[in-house]
C-alpha cells in the first residue's frame, strides 16, 4: 500500500528546543508572524508537489505494461529524500552572506525545479510513451533519472526551508514551523498525486466535473508540470525581491548550525561512533523489510487487477482527518521514556495488514465487471488502507519521539537528521528489493506448451506465435507477502531485545559533545 514518504523534518529541529531549553517563557503569539507562517506553508506545499508526482508515475508505467523490475528502477527517483544527509552540510554551511544563508540555496534551487518541470513537461509523454528512445514501451531509465533529479532539488530545497524556519520566525513561535512542515507538504502531495489524478481522469471529470463526456481529463501531465513549474519561477522570483531574510531572531538557531562543512560532516562520523547510535542504525535499516511488499507492490497490483489508477488516489481523500487526528490521538502515549513500547506493539498489527492486503488483491478480480467496479468494494479498500494507516503511524509517532528523547540536544539538528535520514532509508531500500522480484518469483506457462515457462521474451514470443498466451501460475507478490511476514515476526523476536535496550540507555550513552571534548 503506497503511502507519501515522510521526511521526518517535521520535529527534526523543534522537538530538541524542550530539552535543550530553548522555549522562551512567552507563549506562542503569531501576531507579527502571519506573513512568514504563510510563506514557509507555501514554500513546503511546493516541496510536495514534485513527491506528489513521482508517486503518480508508477501507475502510468505499470498501465503501460512496464515489468515490476523496471519500477523498481524508478523506485530509485524517490531515494533523495533518505540521502540528503550527504550534502545538507554544505547547504548549511555555504552560502553569500549579501544574499542571506538561506536564500543563497532556495531562489536558485526553485528555479531549477521550475525550469526543469517545464522541460519535464515537454517530454515526459515522449518517455512514457518510448518514442524518444525507439522502443515499444516507457524510458524507464530516463524517467527515473530525472524524476531522481527533481526529487533532488526539492531535497534541496526541503535542507533551506528547514533553515529558515528557525530564523524566520519568531522564537516563541518556532514550533509553529513544523506544522507549516507537515501540513504544507502533505498538502503539497495530495495536489501533486490525489487532484492530478482526479483532473487528469476522463472518467472521474466526466462523472463529476462535467455536463458533457469527453475522451480526456482536465488535465494532461505535461500541461501539470508546466503549470507547476511556472508557479515555481514566478514565485521563487516574489520570494528573492521581497522577502528578505533575518540572519538571526532573538537566539534562534541551535548550536549545530553554525558550524562549518568540515566540522558537521566530523560531528556525524562522532554521532555514527556512538553503540547506542550504531545498534540503533541497524534497528532502523532492518525494521521495515517485513513490510516492504505490502507497501510498494499492493496499489500496483490493484491496478493491475483492474481498479482504475484514479480511484486509487481518491482514497486517500476519506483518511484525511484520520491522518490529522492519529497523531495527536498517538501522542499522548509517546510521551514518557518508553515511547517505543507502542512501535513494538503495532508491527504485529502492521504485518497483519500486509496479510489483508494481499488478500484484498487475490479477490479483487471478482468484484471487476466490464470496468465497473460496485461502491462496496471501495469501502472495503478505505477500511483496509484505514487499519494500515493506524498502524503505520503508530510507528511513525513513536520513532519520532524516540529520536527527540535521545538526541544530544548540544546538536539537536544534526543528531535529528541523520535518525530521520536512516529511517526513511530502512524504508526505501527494502521496497526497492521488493519491487525487483516480484518478477523473478513469479512462474508463467504458456497455455499451448506446458515446457515454455515465458521466462524470455523469445519464450513469450513462441507461445504467441501458437496461438497461446502466457498465463501466470503463481504470483511472485503472493510469495513475497508471505516471505515478508515471516522476517517481519522474526526480526520482531530479534528486535524487540535490541530496542528495550536502546530504550533502557542513560542519556550519557547518546550524548557527543563530552566525546568530542576528549
Amino acid at each position: 500500500m503506497s503511502t507519501r514518504k515522510r521526511t521526518g523534518t517535521e520535529v527534526r529541529n523543534h522537538s530538541t528546543d524542550i530539552e535543550d531549553g530553548y522555549l522562551p517563557e512567552k507563549r506562542s503569539d503569531i501576531k507579527g508572524d502571519e506573513k512568514n507562517i504563510a510563506i514557509l506553508f507555501f514554500l513546503y506545499l511546493l516541496q510536495g508537489i514534485p513527491i506528489g508526482l513521482t508517486a503518480a508515475i508508477p501507475m502510468y508505467l505499470r498501465n503501460r505494461g512496464v515489468s515490476y523490475r523496471q519500477q523498481a528502477e524508478f523506485s530509485f527517483a524517490h531515494w533523495p529524500f533518505s540521502l540528503k544527509l550527504l550534502w545538507a552540510p554544505i547547504v548549511d554551511s555555504v552560502f553569500s552572506t549579501r544574499f542571506g544563508r538561506r536564500k543563497s540555496w532556495l531562489v536558485p534551487t526553485q528555479y531549477l525545479i521550475g525550469f526543469f518541470m517545464m522541460f519535464l513537461s515537454a517530454n515526459v509523454e515522449h518517455w512514457l510513451e518510448g518514442e524518444s528512445a525507439g522502443t515499444n514501451g516507457p524510458s524507464t531509465g530516463t524517467l527515473t533519472a530525472f524524476f531522481f533529479c527533481l526529487n533532488f532539488l526539492a531535497a534541496t530545497q526541503d535542507i533551506a526551508v528547514d533553515g529558515w524556519a528557525l530564523t524566520m520566525l519568531k522564537r516563541n513561535n518556532v514550533g509553529h514551523a513544523s506544522t507549516c512542515n507537515s501540513v504544507g507538504q502533505t498538502a503539497g502531495y495530495f495536489l501533486g498525486y490525489v487532484v492530478f489524478m482526479g483532473l487528469e481522469s476522463a472518467e472521474f471529470c466526466n462523472a463529476y466535473l462535467r455536463s458533457e463526456p469527453e475522451p480526456q481529463g482536465l488535465v494532461t501531465l505535461s500541461g501539470f508540470l508546466y503549470f507547476w513549474g511556472l508557479v515555481f519561477l514566478v514565485t521563487t522570483t516574489l520570494v528573492g525581491l521581497f522577502k528578505h531574510e533575518i540572519p538571526c531572531r532573538e537566539g534562534n538557531e541551535p548550536h549545530d548550525t553554525d558550524l562549518g562543512v568540515k566540522e558537521t560532516y566530523k560531528l556525524l562520523w562522532d554521532i555514527v561512533r556512538l553503540p547506542a547510535v550504531r545498534t540503533t542504525i541497524v534497528v532502523l535499516l532492518t525494521s521495515k523489510i517485513g513490510f516492504s511488499a505490502c507497501d510498494a507492490v499492493t496499489s500496483l497490483k490493484l491496478v493491475d487487477a483492474g481498479v482504475p489508477k484514479e480511484k486509487l488516489a481518491l482514497i486517500a481523500i476519506p483518511l484525511v482527518p484520520l491522518q490529522i487526528i492519529l497523531p495527536l490521538v498517538l501522542s499522548k502515549y509517546t510521551v514518557g521514556p518508553r515511547p517505543m513500547d507502542v512501535y513494538l506493539t503495532a508491527i504485529p498489527y502492521r504485518l497483519l495488514c500486509g496479510l489483508i492486503a494481499a488478500l484484498l488483491v487475490w479477490i479483487t478480480p471478482s468484484f471487476v465487471h466490464d470496468g465497473s467496479i460496485p461502491i462496496h468494494y471501495y469501502v472495503m479498500v478505505i477500511i483496509v488502507y484505514g487499519l494500515h494507516q493506524v498502524a503505520l503511524y503508530s510507528m511513525f509517532v513513536a520513532v519520532m519521539a524516540f529520536f527527540a528523547r535521545i538526541s544530544d540536544p548540544a546538536v539537536g539538528g544534526t543528531y535529528m537528521t541523520l535518525l530521520n535520514t536512516v529511517a526513511n532509508l530502512g524504508g526505501n531500500w527494502p521496497a526497492t528489493v521488493a519491487l525487483w522480484f516480484v518478477d523473478g518469483l513469479t512462474y508463467k506457462a504458456c497455455s499451448m506448451a506446458q515446457d515454455n515457462n515465458c521466462s524470455s521474451e523469445s519464450e513469450k514470443q513462441a507461445c504467441i506465435s501458437q496461438g497461446g498466451s502466457c498465463e501466470t501460475v503463481l504470483d511472485g507478490y503472493y510469495v513475497e507477502s508471505a516471505v515478508c511476514v515471516v522476517i517481519g515476526f522474526l526480526w520482531l523476536l530479534w528486535g524487540k531485545k535490541r530496542v528495550n535496550y536502546l530504550q533502557s540507555r542513560g542519556d550519557n550513552a547518546w550524548k557527543v559533545v563530552r566525546m568530542r571534548t576528549r
